[in-house]
């Protein structure tokens, strides 16, 4: 059924860790101008809707908000058995922003794969160091990503299916993990309860892409025993959450020889110390964080929110919907 009347929305402060763009709060300010837009902490138990990142506590006591949209794709704060049985108990839903952090996050881990593969970090490690003309190694060290290479993708959300598509025109073999595999899925997909077969992908793999959410079964996931198990000189990309990985263990593989190299966009903690021993382990390349991010962040953020809001008030399906 369609909802014509006006809603209270309420929006929190900030978007992208920053105030929102200006564009984007035009947008915002334009596009909800027959709503009512709270944004102080005592509104929100009042408002119907919540845009931004809103006190769980809150979310689970309000009787009242019938929608919260996250201005993030991950939601661990909200991952809470208490909070999803509270939204629906009144019948109430959560939504994401997966679909506005897919593309960069798979574009960036695409980069990442093809700047190991042409040596581009090593080549610039050159250039900032001993301005040595390295040719031959560089030139002997480069690969090709084609036929004949394994990804395994861990987790199988919004960024691994993009990255799917980005990775179909090299011909590699692509295998994911997941949770509960659903069926649907454009490439072969393992139970994450089936160790046996989630190691004997580990030890196929050229390239494994971390994926996963921060949340009790996956702390750790990538532990000492499943680094162990990758294929001797494969190569580690973290796009998922720090919390996820041994870092201890995964400096121990690098050091050690075991791995090729790991590309870190996440680590744990954030911001990394600057004495952390990630920043010196061997062929370990790090991003800040910065795998989601695009300049019009924030506007993709409110029209992502908008078009979620039209569907609301028509009464149809909400994109992103995780609960």
């Amino acid at each position: 059924m369609a909802d014509t009347k006006p809603l209270t929305i309420w929006s929190g402060s900030s978007w992208s860790g920053s105030a929102l763009a200006s564009a984007a709060q035009d947008l915002f300010r334009q596009e909800t101008a027959n709503h009512q837009v709270v944004t102080g902490a005592d509104d929100l138990a009042q408002a119907d809707l919540a845009f931004g990142q809103p006190d769980p506590e809150t979310v689970i006591t309000s009787a009242r908000l019938r929608w919260v949209h996250l201005t993030s794709a991950g939601y661990t704060r909200y991952d809470r058995d208490d909070l999803r049985a509270a939204l629906q108990k009144r019948g109430a839903m959560l939504t994401n922003s997966s679909h506005v952090y897919d593309e960069p996050c798979a574009q960036h881990t695409l980069a990442l794969m093809l700047s190991l593969a042409r040596q581009l970090p090593q080549c610039r490690d050159d250039q900032r160091t001993d301005h040595g003309w390295h040719t031959g190694r560089r030139r002997s060290d480069s690969f090709l990503l084609g036929p004949g290479q394994t990804v395994l993708l861990l987790g199988y959300g919004a960024i691994a299916r993009r990255l799917v598509q980005l990775l179909a025109p090299f011909g590699l073999n692509v295998v994911a993990v997941r949770r509960t595999p659903q069926g649907d899925e454009h490439v072969p997909v393992l139970a994450e309860s089936d160790e046996d077969a989630v190691n004997a992908a580990l030890a196929q793999a050229d390239h494994v892409v971390n994926l996963l959410p921060d949340n009790a079964s996956t702390h750790g996931y990538m532990g000492a025993e499943r680094l162990a198990q990758m294929r001797p000189g494969a190569r580690f990309y973290n796009i998922g959450r720090g919390t996820t990985v041994d870092q201890d263990a995964l400096i121990a593989a690098l050091e050690s020889g075991h791995l090729a190299a790991a590309c870190l966009d996440v680590t744990d903690p954030e911001p990394l110390p600057p004495d952390h021993p990630l920043w010196t382990a061997p062929n370990c390349f790090i991003t800040p964080h910065s795998a989601g991010g695009h300049a019009d962040e924030d506007e993709r953020l409110v029209r992502h929110f908008l078009s979620n809001l039209a569907a609301f008030e028509r009464g149809q399906p909400l994109a992103d919907r995780v609960i």
